[in-house]
């Protein structure tokens, strides 16, 4: 997980892809050593971890939600609409 710290670079992408399990505790400690020598030298990496670290304590301390069947249904249809849309398939609309 070393080299460029470019937005998308292998390493960062790397990075993003564990940061999850890393706060979850769930990795290896030599897997852990490495990420956190990667973070600190890394400002993207460092920011998207504190972002998530905040979102995790945020919803930790808020009640689950239950939307009604309707709602659910406008929800899975707006984000299937934004899905086609951000894939280049939705150009009729």
């Amino acid at each position: 997980m070393s080299g460029e710290h470019e937005h998308g670079s292998e390493p960062c992408r790397e990075v993003f892809a564990r940061l999850s399990e890393y706060l979850d505790r769930e990795l290896d400690p030599a897997l852990c050593a490495e990420i956190e020598r990667h973070n600190e030298e890394c400002a993207p990496c460092q920011a998207f971890l504190a972002s998530l670290r905040k979102t995790v304590e945020l919803l930790r301390d808020h009640e689950p939600v239950t939307l009604s069947d309707e709602a659910r249904r406008a929800v899975l249809a707006e984000y299937e609409s934004l899905r086609r849309s951000l894939d280049g398939g939705d150009a009729g609309s």
